[in-house]
């Protein structure tokens, strides 16, 4: 019966896999490129501007100094997540958290089959809102428990979490407040002013 579901599945899919984006990644062409997978569909990712770098390093590194002094897990930087159980998207986080800590793997370098606990997206000028969101929820869907979506033009940050009923929930948070790291990261807090200064 699993095997019939299995190809029934692939006879449906329409778009690339994990496994295709992966080999993509492995050419010399595509060496110094940046992609994502969104429900089958390649994205390529473009440069950054310079407060989306800054704003990812401080991030970064807030999280990565609490991570690192309460042994939580780990920060990553623009690194592939995709859930084991969905091959069609791999997301790239401009920052992650991960309580998971996989077993030392020498091919480590490969995709993370597991979804982070937390992540921070900053918009990019060519981002709209609705593409932000969008991605908020395959984040959500897929096991991440708090997106923060951060809005350089808006000076704020959407939080974003899944209600009861699976829907997208999002709280606005102005510069003069703190994000907490919520059940994903408890006793973390960053106050907005040290990003938006």
């Amino acid at each position: 019966m699993a095997e019939m579901i299995a190809r029934e599945r692939l006879a449906e899919r329409q778009g690339f896999t994990v496994a295709d984006l992966w080999r993509m990644t492995q050419l010399p062409e595509y060496a110094d490129r940046h992609f994502e997978l969104m429900e089958g569909e390649i994205i390529k990712m473009a440069l950054v501007g310079e407060w989306h770098g800054f704003g990812t390093t401080r991030i970064a590194r807030l999280l990565d100094e609490y991570v690192e002094s309460t042994s939580a897990g780990i920060v990553t930087t623009e690194t592939g997540y995709y859930h084991g159980d969905d091959d069609e998207t791999l997301l790239a986080p401009d920052v992650a958290f991960r309580r998971t800590i996989l077993p030392a793997d020498p091919d480590s370098n490969r995709f993370v089959p597991v979804m982070p606990s937390l992540v921070a997206e900053i918009k990019s000028p060519r981002d709209t809102y609705a593409h932000m969101r969008h991605k908020a929820e395959l984040y959500l869907q897929r096991g991440t428990q708090i997106v923060w979506l951060v809005y350089p033009e808006r000076r704020g940050v959407d939080v974003c979490t899944l209600g009861e009923a699976g829907a997208l929930q999002t709280e606005f948070v102005a510069e003069n407040g703190s994000l907490s790291g919520g059940d994903a990261l408890p006793g973390f807090a960053l106050e907005l002013s040290r990003l938006f200064t």
